[in-house]
């Protein structure tokens, strides 16, 4: 049964309005056992963490107990503050309601992006609804019992502290990225047109740089010189579909690279151009979610309502491939695509051979070969399809670069992959995951916590 969108085509105008109201009240005054993880400090060991954005939960899998849901963490400990706050100021409720309406497809978004520090003592979470950032202590948590169909994350058995919050500009948190050194995180404020900079010990602002509309994907680049951002527009009006004169109601978008020493905009990709140049005007500008090859010389983008991915050469400065993947829905009128994007994660293997791609509109996970050297005249990457679930909504490489994990936000489960496309084991975990994020946890967290 493939997923469709609840809400009918024509609402986005509503939005409009909605943000218009606002905008008016604005005015007014590793291995079991092992010591270390690979990316963590020592004590530390590696977990996954699927962020389970309408229950404001995080579910903690195990790959040492064969990806198992050990733990579930309450990240809204503060639901009812928070809400409370929010209702009394008219502008911060309008944007409340309007995330919850057409954003969240009538639901609350809590738990969008999360990254662990590497001594494994904090999860940083972006919480849309709230338009904050929290540092989660998991160094101060308790197991709870979970309350069965309870309110928002009453269903989590782990209770920790907050540590910190920070409210980003505009009213939406969204993607975001931590450093290799774990000390900052790179966060997307999706109404305010900035990317904040923010101290992942206390969560202070230590840099910021402008964007375009809707600010989204942050991705650092391996040695930490230089982050790669891109802004995806108003997905909220309604789209070009054979009319580009309404492109125009899609805002700015753009393609950085950040220099991260000050966080100066390196170099602006004008990637319409590119495209027009390259022979594709159709398709959008929009960047979604991307990967790199291992010497990052190439980017592997997702764009708006294309169903298949760009790869973008950053020293020839041009797009050298349009690839294109099954479109299983093509009586679908593009209004009604998932916030404007047909596929909506992509993974690179360690090795830079294969990709992991969630296929969110056509329910399925694609598994496509790179082949290591290939010509202008090369048409076809061989491929894979796996449909085993509803919605999915990312992919992300273990810390090996061997395995990719996928969720599927339809049907509430995470399926571990192999990148030639066999299903290793899929995992129940809580309402509508999105993100997918391999984290550390201290060993002596896992003997207390862990069921």
């Amino acid at each position: 049964m493939s997923w469709r969108p609840t809400s009918p085509p024509g609402r986005a105008p509503g939005l409009l309005a909605v943000l218009a109201a606002g905008a008016a009240l604005a005015a007014v005054p590793a291995t079991a056992g092992a010591s270390q993880a690979a990316g963590g400090d020592p004590g530390t060991r590696e977990v996954i963490f699927a962020g389970n954005n309408w229950e404001g939960t995080a579910s903690v899998l195990d790959p040492n107990r064969r990806y198992r849901n050990v733990a579930t963490i309450n990240i809204i400990p503060d639901h009812d503050e928070r809400v409370l706050e929010i209702m009394l100021n008219p502008v911060d409720f309008a944007f409340f309601l309007a995330i919850r309406q057409f954003v969240g497809e009538g639901n609350d978004q809590f738990v969008d992006d999360m990254y662990t520090t590497p001594d494994g003592s904090k999860l940083i979470v972006s919480r849309p609804s709230f338009k904050d950032v929290v540092g989660v202590d998991l160094t101060d948590c308790e197991n709870v019992e979970p309350v069965p169909d309870g309110g928002p994350g009453e269903q989590a058995d782990v209770a920790c502290s907050i540590a910190w919050s920070t409210e980003v500009d505009g009213q939406r948190s969204d993607h975001m990225a931590v450093s290799p050194d774990g000390s900052q995180v790179a966060v997307s404020a999706s109404t305010g047109n900035v990317v904040h900079i923010l101290n992942t010990e206390t969560g202070a602002e230590e840099d910021r740089f402008p964007s375009g509309d809707s600010p989204h994907e942050n991705v650092y680049s391996e040695d930490g010189e230089t982050l790669y951002h891109a802004s995806i527009g108003r997905v909220y009006t309604p789209n070009q579909e054979g009319n580009p004169a309404l492109d125009s109601t899609k805002g700015e978008r753009v393609f950085y690279t950040v220099d991260t020493d000050d966080y100066t905009i390196e170099e602006d990709i004008d990637l319409r151009t590119e495209l027009d140049e390259a022979g594709h005007p159709e398709l959008s500008e929009a960047v979604r979610p991307m990967t790199h090859s291992p010497n990052e010389k190439r980017a592997y983008v997702q764009v708006s309502f294309f169903h298949g991915f760009l790869i973008y050469h950053y020293e020839k400065g041009a797009i050298t491939r349009k690839v294109d993947l099954p479109n299983l829905v093509p009586e679908l009128p593009e209004e009604e695509y998932l916030l404007n994007s047909a596929h909506h994660g992509i993974a690179m293997h360690g090795r830079g051979k294969r990709l992991c791609i969630a296929g969110t509109m056509s329910d399925y996970a694609a598994f496509v070969r790179i082949r290591p050297r290939f010509s202008d005249n090369e048409r076809r990457f061989p491929f894979k399809l796996r449909p085993r679930g509803e919605k999915p909504y990312w992919a992300t490489a273990s810390e090996d670069g061997r395995r990719c994990y996928v969720s599927w936000s339809g049907t509430d489960k995470v399926s571990i992959f192999n990148f030639k496309g066999r299903q290793i084991t899929r995992v129940k975990v809580g309402d509508h995951p999105q993100r997918v994020r391999t984290g550390y946890v201290r060993q002596g967290w896992l003997d207390e916590h862990a069921r």
